[in-house]
């Protein structure tokens, strides 16, 4: 048992702790911390336009994304946004890649060297799940990996362009405890050229993490809190016997079976980098715990986990950067109810449940208090837009200058576009309260900025708008100002104050 005793004597050695500490944290930051990103699927009845996806990703400021192909829209809608974009070689094109270098080498010159750098792709990943969806293709995965890489060689691309494979949980075996975890043996001959691909090249170990179908699969075993992240008394806790590690969720012990069965194979310096992770929102009635709370609560304590910089009981304080599954719901996509509903927002950008991020600094919130707008609603009867629209330009004295001829907002010159700008005016003055957008039911919310051309509407990047909330880029580490500032070092940061009050005591 340690004791504490006066300081007095110590400032030598506490001053040369500050100066560590503070080489630390300046290392730190040069590096990248840990971020959120999100998937975009395009199993979509009602596929947005890639440039109505981007201003999506704009509207919520998010600064990461995962493209489950090369689309040539999408990187063309992405360029010049400085969103860090991982792209995807589809399952169905990896034994053509696998197989030949020269198709590795077009495809990359096709979609990678076509787009770089105005588009900012940062990560390739070869394939996806490809032990459990294509298992016959796993023989020619490592070759594929080193074809892509030689490719981006060639291009001089390989320092700024990663490049791994995204693999399914379910292939590392008695996960729980995680010190016991091991890949299944059977892939082995191919897993071990893989980790020493990422080794050698400095790249990340990709891992879908869905602790849904571990608690699914469970038979009752795992309680839904402790798939859920909620705070679980100390004695629920999920102990690892052999380091007497505590678990108080199935995401952290997840990720550290994965660095246990990694150093079951003698690699032990390869990160984890989370490429899917969500919770549904709907299900069927085999899926009961299928719902908006628990997808909102899933997802709102992983975001707040992850950009608190936690990390994992084997790894604390080394984060997990994570994409969560996913942008979108994809009503057209195979499989049960649930398979259906893992998005975030619908078709029309409008979000499927609200983030409680309260508490997690300046994060994203994809609710109706964040960084929405009031819009006129579609196929809304003209005469009831008109009438709405004279009462927010009078009685709700709405400042509508902007709508007069030859003023900004004028042009189209159409009731849609007119009350548009009046509703979004009256729901950001009265500071977005509860039934500030209706307007007898004919405006509605939504999270895509309605500005155009030098018509900014308030609440809008260009007016400078106040969002209670911030947003994604907030808690990615691509500012100094931002999120970092607000608490992402605030272990490190409160060290230096303590050290400082006792370096002047």
């Amino acid at each position: 048992m340690f004791k504490f005793v006066g300081f007095s004597g110590f400032k030598p050695l506490i001053f040369m702790m500050l100066v560590v500490v503070l080489l630390l944290s300046l290392l730190v930051s040069a590096d990248e911390d840990a971020f959120i990103g999100v998937n975009i699927g395009t199993d979509l009845s009602d596929m947005p336009h890639p440039t109505q996806v981007v201003s999506l990703l704009k509207s919520q400021q998010i600064r990461h994304v995962r493209l489950y192909d090369a689309d040539r829209g999408m990187l063309f809608a992405l360029a010049n946004t400085g969103i860090k974009v991982a792209v995807t070689v589809p399952n169905e094109q990896l034994l053509g890649i696998g197989q030949s270098n020269s198709t590795a080498a077009h495809w990359v010159a096709q979609n990678i060297v076509a787009h770089y750098p105005a588009t900012n792709i940062t990560t390739i990943c070869v394939g996806s799940e490809v032990f459990n969806s294509l298992p016959n293709a796993a023989p020619v995965l490592v070759n594929a990996l080193k074809f892509i890489q030689g490719a981006l060689v060639a291009s001089n691309l390989d320092r700024q362009i990663k490049v791994s494979t995204p693999i399914a949980s379910t292939v590392i075996l008695d996960s729980f405890p995680p010190s016991q975890a091991f890949f299944n043996h059977s892939w082995n001959p191919v897993l071990v050229p893989v980790l020493k691909f990422l080794q050698s090249t400095g790249s990340y170990f990709m891992l879908n993490v869905y602790p849904y179908y571990d608690y699914m699969n469970s038979n009752g075993v795992i309680p839904l809190d402790y798939a859920l992240f909620n705070p679980l008394p100390s004695n629920k806790e999920a102990v690892d016997s052999n380091t007497l590690l505590h678990y108080t969720n199935v995401f952290d012990a997840m990720i550290d079976a994965a660095y246990f069965a990694m150093a079951d194979l003698n690699v032990t310096n390869v990160p984890v980098l989370v490429t899917e992770s969500g919770w549904p929102s709907k299900g069927d009635t085999k899926e009961p715990d299928a719902t908006l709370d628990n997808a909102n609560t899933y997802n709102s304590n992983l975001i707040k986990h992850i950009i608190n910089q936690t990390g994992t009981p084997k790894h604390p304080g080394i984060p997990v950067s994570t994409y969560i599954y996913e942008l979108y719901n994809e009503d057209t996509k195979p499989g049960s109810v649930s398979e259906k509903n893992w998005g975030l927002f619908d078709p029309n950008g409008n979000p499927i449940y609200t983030l409680q991020l309260t508490n997690a600094g300046r994060t994203f919130s994809n609710d109706t208090t964040n960084n929405t707008h009031c819009t006129a609603k579609e196929g809304a009867d003209k005469k009831m837009l008109q009438a709405a629209l004279d009462w927010a330009c009078g009685p709700g004295k709405v400042n509508c200058s902007a709508l007069l001829q030859g003023q900004p907002c004028y042009e189209p010159d159409d009731v849609v576009a007119h009350a548009t700008f009046a509703f979004d005016s009256y729901y950001h003055m009265m500071g977005k309260g509860e039934g500030t957008c209706d307007f007898n039911g004919v405006a509605m919310l939504t999270t895509t900025d309605p500005s155009h051309g030098s018509c900014q509407f308030i609440g809008s990047d260009g007016m400078n708008g106040t969002f209670l909330n911030g947003s994604i880029a907030d808690f990615n580490s691509t500012s100094s100002s931002s999120w970092r500032a607000r608490g992402g070092y605030a272990s490190g940061g409160l060290l230096i104050k303590v050290l400082l009050a006792l370096l002047l005591s």
